[in-house]
């Protein structure tokens, strides 16, 4: 499986792992299909939802 990395989309990590949906919803990023996540990185919704993504980067690598 390819690797996720904070410079992907959101858009980019549900398709290439659609497990990680779960724990972004969790996290608090309820609009995994709107156009945002799309557009932005993950490291940027973090920063707009007021994540640590180091946090997030850990519990994504550890599914």
């Amino acid at each position: 499986m390819a690797q996720i990395t904070k410079d992907m989309t959101i858009g980019e990590i549900l398709n290439t792992n659609p497990n990680v949906a779960p724990i972004l919803m969790e996290a608090g990023m309820h609009c995994l299909g709107c156009p945002s996540a799309q557009a932005e990185s993950l490291e940027e919704a973090a920063m707009v939802h007021g994540m640590d993504i180091n946090d997030l980067m850990a519990k994504i690598e550890a599914l």
